[in-house]
């Protein structure tokens, strides 16, 4: 009896072991899909709205980056249409990375398709959030042969019937 209870007490550490080498190994391969290496970040343009329509961001004098989301009012729980617009840089794959400021929301990266001539279109959808207002920041990941390029745009989405923060409502 004694033999069968230090046998499963082996088997049980065993299993423990072998749980906590699977969980390493997972997260050492999610790393680079959850934390991507950035080579280069452009500016966060407080002035930009995408409400109001597409927002370009320079990267420098020869590389512009236009982001825009429809619809303009950018509903939760609702498709998401999405374009990135590049001029002056060659993209391998362009994808879009939605994070709560404030809140962690959870994994929402988005990959674009090619559409030709430098535009990238997808559709992306923001989960629900408790909050009566949320701000977001929008991350166009642009993969080059250079290396990752990071483009941030911020908005604020609101639950229906609620005002947006600044607005005269």
């Amino acid at each position: 009896m004694a033999v069968l209870i230090k046998g499963q007490h082996q088997l049980w550490i065993l299993a423990g072991l072998l749980t906590i080498a699977v969980s390493a190994v997972a997260i050492y391969k999610a790393q680079p899909i959850l934390f991507p290496e950035v080579t280069r970040s452009g500016e966060l343009d407080p002035d930009c709205d995408l409400r109001a329509g597409p927002c370009v961001s320079q990267l420098n004098d020869a590389v512009r980056v236009s982001f825009a989301i429809e619809p303009r009012e950018i509903p939760l729980v609702k498709p998401l249409h999405l374009q990135v617009s590049l001029e002056g840089i060659q993209a391998d794959q362009v994808q879009v990375d939605f994070t709560g400021v404030d809140m962690n929301m959870g994994f929402n990266r988005v990959t674009l398709n090619d559409a030709g001539a430098g535009e990238f279109k997808g559709d992306g959808m923001l989960p629900v959030c408790v909050w009566d207002a949320m701000e977001w920041e929008a991350k166009v990941l642009i993969s080059t042969g250079q290396g990752l390029i990071s483009m941030p745009y911020r908005f604020i989405t609101v639950r229906p019937g609620i005002p947006l923060p600044g607005s005269e409502d």
